[in-house]
């Protein structure tokens, strides 16, 4: 298969059967980088797409991307018919652990939870973000959260979890643990000042064979800014030697 970041935390992952989306928001502002030469129709056609949870920057492109099958939490079905997604198209997860097969692709989804925002981050940002303020505050009121999900791949005879989010309590992380072995683990890196140290419990309680962060991209200044990944990388290496790490490049296919 060939896993392809898309910016944010955005992904293309292609098998043999299947050409599926998670999470794909690859607009961006004039000051945004790296930039993203791809528009959201560019990603046409696309049969199925794994949604997160609402925030913008995972949702907010589906509308132009129009998705013949959109599975996401019941509680965003609304506000996505609203924004214009047929309700044909939603399939609506409404309980923790529910599972589908698509097209020989095993999909799991799991309750989870949205990072919080830590006062350091806050006012790191307020600054930036105040002569912008009624954009950015449009934009997260037109695109709320709603419940977060993860979710859980079995294609190809490896197992892949993503998560959108960071903010899995250690009862969640180690539910999913006992499913039992973890090829590949992709995690965000943004929405935290220790989002490093949380993201490295991730790999220690899912003890992953392969690790693919995402969401460290400057995506949409002033509310986002580029993550220096250094001590992950460095912190990663030596505590999980065998571990392989995977820093995806925009638009690169990651033989996996």
């Amino acid at each position: 298969m060939e896993i392809t970041w898309l910016g944010t935390a955005g992904f293309r992952i292609q098998t043999r059967n299947l050409d599926f989306l998670i999470d794909p928001y690859i607009s961006r502002n004039a000051r945004a980088r790296p930039i993203q030469p791809l528009t959201p129709e560019n990603l046409r056609p696309v049969s199925h797409v794994f949604l997160s949870h609402g925030h913008f920057d995972h949702a907010a492109d589906l509308p132009r991307i129009r998705p013949g099958n959109l599975y996401c939490s019941k509680s965003l079905g609304p506000g996505l018919i609203r924004q214009g997604l047929s309700p044909d198209s939603l399939t609506l997860v409404d309980r923790d652990g529910w599972e589908k097969d698509v097209d020989g692709v095993k999909a799991r989804a799991f309750f989870s939870r949205h990072i919080r925002f830590d006062p350091r981050l806050v006012l790191s940002r307020i600054k930036g973000i105040l002569p912008e303020f009624l954009p950015c505050f449009k934009l997260f009121l037109a695109w709320p959260c709603g419940r977060v999900l993860s979710w859980r791949f079995v294609l190809e005879n490896k197992t892949i979890h993503f998560f959108g989010s960071g903010g899995s309590k250690r009862q969640e992380l180690e539910r999913i643990a006992r499913e039992g072995p973890l090829d590949l683990l992709m995690i965000p890196l943004q929405g935290h000042s220790n989002i490093h140290k949380i993201a490295l419990e991730y790999v220690r309680i899912l003890k992953p064979g392969a690790v693919i962060p995402h969401h460290f991209d400057n995506f949409f200044p002033p509310v986002s800014r580029q993550e220096d990944l250094s001590s992950f990388v460095e912190e990663l290496g030596r505590e999980f030697p065998e571990t392989r790490l995977f820093l995806p490049r925009m638009n690169r296919p990651i033989p996996f």
